[in-house]
């Protein structure tokens, strides 16, 4: 009779144990799965504090270059330096450089080749002459002129020339085709050595095809 009782009696303990184990679990459960207090705002503040990682490949390096421009007030060349992508490429930087010049000028200076110009290829031959692909435009769209024609030609060739040793020569092609002129009167049929004489403040080469000016005499008295 007390063997049983006392079974009975443990019996009901089990179940009363049993009972505060399941009304108690989902608080300890919501305990134990509880953030502490400022972890998670640590850990946002962390992450927000710790910046991406910079590519270097991404960091765009720059070289300085010298773009020949008209000047404002006199039919001559003007430099204006300006910085601009870097290429280990050759071709690919005589290509920025050309495509620059058809951006035109930032600093007071003139345009010396049409907006609408496209630059279509640029290469550089072994021999050191880099041809000059242009589009229509940069013959359609000329202004015309013997003297602006070679002051544009000449921006072109003496910013290559002047900036990238490797260039002696530069031959210039519109519509990958070889074109005797620009606007009709400067020679293209071969390639261009630098000629700074168009520079303000130097002696300007004579304009091909253009007989010079014979001095004036001087009245007689």
């Amino acid at each position: 009779m007390r063997v049983g009782r006392a079974n009975a009696l443990t019996a009901l303990g089990l179940l009363v144990l049993l009972l505060v184990v399941v009304l108690a679990a989902p608080r300890w459960t919501r305990l134990l799965t509880r953030t502490v207090p400022g972890e998670e705002g640590a850990e946002e503040s962390g992450a927000a504090a710790t910046p991406a990682a910079e590519d270097p490949a991404a960091v765009e390096q720059k070289i300085s270059v010298k773009l020949f421009f008209l000047a404002p007030d006199q039919p001559a060349l003007l430099i204006e330096d300006r910085e601009v992508a870097y290429s280990a490429d050759l071709a690919r930087q005589v290509r920025t450089v050309v495509e620059e010049l058809v951006k035109g000028p930032q600093k007071g200076l003139v345009g010396t080749l049409p907006p609408e110009t496209k630059v279509i290829d640029t290469f550089v031959t072994s021999a050191g002459i880099a041809y000059v692909d242009l589009s229509k435009e940069a013959a359609q769209k000329h202004p015309g002129g013997s003297k602006g024609e070679l002051l544009s030609v000449y921006s072109v060739v003496n910013s290559l020339t002047s900036n990238f040793p490797a260039v002696k020569r530069v031959q210039i092609v519109v519509e990958d085709r070889q074109v005797p002129t620009l606007a009709g009167h400067v020679d293209l049929t071969r390639p261009l050595p630098s000629d700074l004489t168009f520079l303000v403040g130097s002696r300007p080469s004579p304009v091909p095809g253009v007989a010079p000016a014979s001095p004036t005499a001087p009245p007689r008295s």
